[in-house]
């Protein structure tokens, strides 16, 4: 479908339009409306960020869900079960392209952009870092865990995230200082802290050789010899994060995983009141290609002593 017939029209943007004129006027009005309610004219230009991302997240996801019934050329990237279809490709283009004409000094990380050679680099700039299809395997089988995820960092600091599932139509958002919400209902993560009374989340990762299987397959042994509850894998780390944001999982860990997997995803949790930390048990390095997130800082610690590492490099490297 072309950009220009897309429904993403609603969010005022045209190809070829000329912007520069009720840009300054939206600029001013913002600028205004922020001195009167005591705030910043940063923080309503990222409200309006988000504001976007939304819309583009529902339109973005709705493409998906119609693209499950449709046939799927699929291939693979670093790995034959790194997967990657013609319609992740398409969705990121959409999302860019449009955010870019909307926000042209802003820059952007996306899955298959990076995958096409791009750098992978978080600068002090304005960021918009995107997955398109969070869960492509899933996607590929008609399996119902797959999500946009869009995360948007300035200064090197995640500012909000939008998710959405594109099955079932699930929107979770959330804002720096201003709380997690899914479907508008505010967020709240479990604070239990007994690791026997937890449900864990995790991903097995592209890698899949003997070494890396049994490190796994031991990780995952530790947990479940704790014991734990349970030990869960749905094939979306974005969506598996969000079920501990919500309350429905105690943590999350995983290596492998890239920074368009991790960055909405941080900020909902947190602002749901978790945390997300390296597995060393320092604080969260995006481009670490690793992660622990939970409900309290008590099960969050206990699963960062259990685990032992897997390299996957670093998303801001060369490969």
């Amino acid at each position: 479908m072309p950009l220009e017939s897309h429904p993403l029209f609603l969010l005022g943007v045209t190809k070829g339009s000329s912007q520069s004129a009720p840009l300054r006027g939206e600029v001013r009005d913002r600028a205004v409306a922020a001195a009167l309610r005591g705030g910043s004219m940063e923080d309503d230009t990222w409200a309006e960020c988000q504001e976007v991302a939304v819309r583009i997240a529902r339109t973005a996801g709705q493409m998906v869900q119609e693209a499950v019934n449709h046939e799927k050329s699929v291939s693979s990237k670093s790995t034959p079960t790194d997967l990657v279809t013609e319609a992740d490709q398409q969705v990121e283009d959409l999302i860019i392209s449009t955010l870019r004409e909307r926000f042209p000094s802003h820059r952007f990380i996306g899955e298959e952009s990076s995958a096409a050679g791009e750098k992978c680099v978080l600068t002090d700039s304005p960021t918009w870092i995107i997955d398109p299809i969070d869960g492509t395997c899933n996607f590929v089988h008609s399996f119902p865990m797959v999500a946009v995820s869009i995360g948007f960092a300035v200064k090197k600091e995640l500012e909000f995230g939008v998710i959405y599932h594109c099955f079932d139509g699930t929107l979770y958002t959330a804002r720096r200082g201003h709380g997690a919400f899914c479907n508008g209902v505010r967020l709240q993560v479990s604070k239990e802290k007994d690791v026997s009374k937890a449900l864990i989340l995790t991903e097995i990762g592209a890698k899949r050789d003997p070494n890396t299987l049994d490190i796994f397959l031991g990780n995952m042994k530790k947990l479940l010899s704790a014991p734990v509850h349970g030990v869960r894998i749905i094939g979306s780390s974005t969506l598996a994060l969000c079920h501990v944001a919500s309350g429905a999982a105690e943590a999350y860990y995983q290596y492998g995983l890239h920074c368009w997997d991790i960055a909405a995803a941080a900020v909902i949790i947190r602002e749901a009141g978790g945390c997300v930390i390296d597995t060393t048990g320092g604080p969260l390095d995006l481009m670490s290609r690793r992660v622990v997130a939970a409900g309290s800082r008590e099960i969050a610690d206990y699963v960062v002593q259990q685990l032992q590492p897997i390299n996957y490099g670093r998303d801001d490297h060369d490969p």
